[in-house]
């Protein structure tokens, strides 16, 4: 079944997000035999980004730098060059080698868009790469004392809660391709990544997250593992979901891919330091909300804890593909 299966056709994953996550996993679902369009987040206003959108005018490359690395089938020292940042001269400092060489493809090519199109040409990217928009988004939130704070750099140091995020303009204009993507995809896979800051912005594109309800496709959150300071604190599996939910008023996933495996003490004391903790699976939250859980021991901890691509990408694929298995 599985060789007729593949033979046939290669599922077509449409992956949305931002962060350092996102990036971990799409280095395991490129090993796959799927089509991946990863849609990316364009609210960033921190770093080198920052510094990029606000001098050039131009979308944040930073999200899109890590994607294209992730996906990129090149030699290891080309993907360490890409993530390459600068520790000293002046106007160099802080800033990533991949983010400046996306900001002179824009530049060469006349557009943010057309500049990832060529980088990823370049680089034998696996897959498609695409802004969730075609120019820079400012990202408010409105805390639960009713205070708003502008800047994705800046909400999570508030020290307050979120109660909403929202985009301005609020009606910003999503790729057409992007939004094609997504009517056209088997599997929707939203996740990992900073709730409020990368994965929400996404679904408050209003033709993106209308695109999202409507499909047929199997629709997929990974959770995170660890709770984010300042976004996310002592937040649940169910309270994850339920925030995606509040903003765009449906509940979306058919699946939600969890990790239960054990996180030694001693890692669990190192984010307890900085104010993280394991995001907790209340299961009968998540399941009475309708959702069906894939829970399985998906971390790694080296420098930082991340989730195991191996064994993450195994879970999706063998999820897309039975999906598609049924519907013939």
């Amino acid at each position: 079944m599985s060789l007729e299966f593949e033979a046939v056709q290669r599922p077509r994953i449409v992956v949305m997000g931002g962060g350092t996550g996102l990036s971990v996993m799409l280095r395991g679902l490129k090993e796959k035999p799927l089509d991946i369009t990863a849609i990316v987040t364009v609210a960033d206003d921190g770093g080198s980004s920052g510094i990029l959108r606000s001098e050039l005018h131009m979308p944040p490359p930073g999200d899109i730098r890590n994607v294209l690395g992730a996906l990129a089938d090149v030699e290891p020292l080309l993907s360490e060059m890409l993530q390459y940042r600068f520790s000293t001269g002046a106007g160099l400092a802080g800033h990533s080698l991949g983010n400046l060489i996306l900001a002179a493809m824009t530049d060469i090519s006349g557009d943010f868009v057309t500049g990832i199109r060529e980088l990823s040409r370049v680089l034998a990217v696996r897959g498609r790469v695409l802004p969730a928009a075609n120019q820079a988004v400012i990202l408010h939130a409105e805390m639960e004392d009713g205070t708003i704070v502008t800047g994705e750099s800046t909400i999570p140091t508030t020290g307050k809660r979120i109660k909403r995020v929202f985009l301005e303009p609020d009606q910003v204009e999503p790729l057409q391709e992007a939004v094609k993507a997504l009517q056209e995809a088997d599997a929707i896979l939203i996740g990992p990544g900073s709730l409020y800051t990368s994965i929400i912005p996404n679904l408050l594109v209003p033709k993106l997250a209308q695109a999202v309800v409507d499909s047929n496709a199997v629709k997929i959150f990974v959770c995170n593992v660890m709770t984010q300071p300042g976004e996310t604190d002592n937040y649940t599996v169910s309270d994850h979901l339920d925030a995606v939910y509040e903003h765009i008023g449906h509940h979306i996933f058919d699946y939600v891919i969890v990790n239960n495996g054990e996180i030694p003490p001693q890692v669990q004391d190192k984010y307890a330091e900085k104010g993280a903790q394991a995001v907790h699976l209340d299961l009968e939250a998540v399941t009475n909300r309708g959702y069906k859980v894939i829970a399985d021991r998906l971390v790694l901890f080296r420098t930082y804890l991340r989730h195991d691509a191996d064994k993450l990408s195994h879970h999706i694929y063998q999820l897309v593909k039975n999906w598609m298995i049924r519907k013939r």
